[in-house]
């Protein structure tokens, strides 16, 4: 699958994640970095959408310690994030 393939159907997994929370915290993260993700990267979300958005957002905001396999430069860009704008 090439990169803006695997691209457009991350963005939709971010967007689709079932609460409203979820879509904006996780959807919002997509795009604010999706342009420069490398392919490493790429395949980091990709593996992450498939953990429970409870859990991801725990992470992220802190509540829960985050596991080993998601720490690092991704997970602290998603913890540092703090400003999502929506469109209204």
């Amino acid at each position: 699958m090439d990169r803006e393939h695997r691209l457009k159907r991350l963005r939709f997994r971010a967007w689709h994640r079932g609460t409203r929370e979820a879509d904006f915290m996780i959807g919002g993260f997509f795009d604010r970095y999706s342009n420069g993700w490398n392919d490493e990267q790429i395949g980091w979300f990709e593996a992450l959408m498939n953990e429970q958005d409870v859990d991801i957002m725990a992470w992220a905001i802190g509540t829960l310690p985050v596991p080993d396999r998601w720490a690092g430069d991704m997970m602290g860009a998603m913890q540092r994030l703090d400003y999502i704008p929506i469109a209204r």
